[in-house]
């Protein structure tokens, strides 16, 4: 099942159920997060809720997608309430786009660069038996609600940025109950989006690079991952020709971590379980088109495709004015 928010003509909010190119509109719930409270208090699955609440009304996707009224599949009406997260060097394969923007050595662990260290690590301990905690992965933050982009809008990056750079990916989206437990209500494909040239200056700028806004949607997949996804990534240019594409796989047949083993390891966080916060956690990707040699210019648009997840997510990379900022003694 995939579900979609969206806004009418009127600006009103909606979630519907896609179906190839037609939304079968959700009565009585407007927003994910509004059905995903609704489904914990009931005790039913998120799919089992939605499909009884859809009603007869139904609107075409393309349309509302033309007219810019999709939204991310996922947020919350205070964007300080919603973290955005992710892991790093989680692909197999993964570790060679980034240890090439560090140091590409083999040989003992010893003499192993930080990312192909991390990556071995992740190869021989993350994917523990069920229940059981692996080894750490990469983590980072990016944000809050405030970055994340819907598919048809602007990805802006800050005019201080050396980069702008598409991270395929696919990320957990996640509601926190009122007991503190954290309910997965699905996947949604995304573009994590970060500073490759800023990382690699020095990887302690790992945490720089990463403050920037993300797309996701349009599509949240309800229900467990496919152990395999197939996807392509694409960089349009302003004119709307392919400028570089790439096929890309995740889900945990091509990962060195099972999702379960990355879950826990952002949970485990006591701060990551208040109640009625919205998480978006990104998985980590085996495909860069920096690795490539690539550099997007301002104009271009990013293009993340994959059939699991129904149509694709498209935003254009803009340059966001940045002036400098001097701070006030009070």
């Amino acid at each position: 099942m995939l579900l979609v928010q969206f806004l009418t003509e009127s600006q009103e909010r909606r979630i519907g159920i896609l179906h190839e190119s037609t939304i079968r509109v959700i009565d009585g719930y407007t927003t994910t997060v509004e059905l995903a409270r609704a489904a914990i208090d009931q005790g039913k699955s998120l799919a089992q809720l939605a499909e009884s609440a859809a009603g007869a009304d139904q609107v075409n996707y393309d349309d509302i997608a033309s007219a810019g009224r999709i939204l991310a599949p996922i947020d919350h009406s205070d964007a300080a309430h919603c973290y955005v997260t992710g892991t790093g060097l989680t692909h197999l394969g993964s570790a060679d786009a980034r240890d090439a923007m560090h140091q590409k050595i083999g040989g003992d662990i010893d003499a192993l660069s930080d990312s192909m260290k991390m990556f071995r690590m992740g190869v021989e301990g993350g994917k523990p038996q069920p229940g059981t905690p692996g080894v750490q992965p990469e983590w980072f933050y990016k944000g809050d609600g405030s970055i994340v982009r819907a598919t048809g809008q602007d990805l802006d990056m800050p005019d201080f940025s050396l980069d702008g750079g598409e991270e395929p990916e696919i990320a957990g989206l996640y509601l926190i109950g009122d007991d503190g437990q954290p309910y997965r209500l699905g996947y949604a494909i995304g573009n994590e989006f970060s500073d490759h040239v800023t990382e690699r200056q020095n990887y302690l700028y790992l945490a720089h690079s990463k403050l920037r806004s993300c797309g996701l949607g349009p599509a949240l997949l309800v229900g467990e991952l496919p152990a395999h996804i197939d996807g392509v990534s694409r960089i349009r240019k302003a004119d709307g020709q392919v400028r570089w594409e790439k096929s890309f796989v995740s889900g945990e047949q091509n990962m060195s971590h099972t999702l379960e083993n990355l879950e826990y390891h952002h949970f485990k966080y006591g701060l990551f379980k208040r109640a009625g916060d919205v998480h978006i956690h990104f998985f980590g990707t085996a495909t860069l088109s920096f690795a490539d040699g690539v550099q997007v210019e301002a104009g271009e648009t990013f293009e993340v495709e994959s059939p699991a997840f129904g149509p694709a997510l498209r935003n254009r990379l803009a340059v966001l004015d940045t002036p400098y900022v001097k701070v006030k003694t009070l």
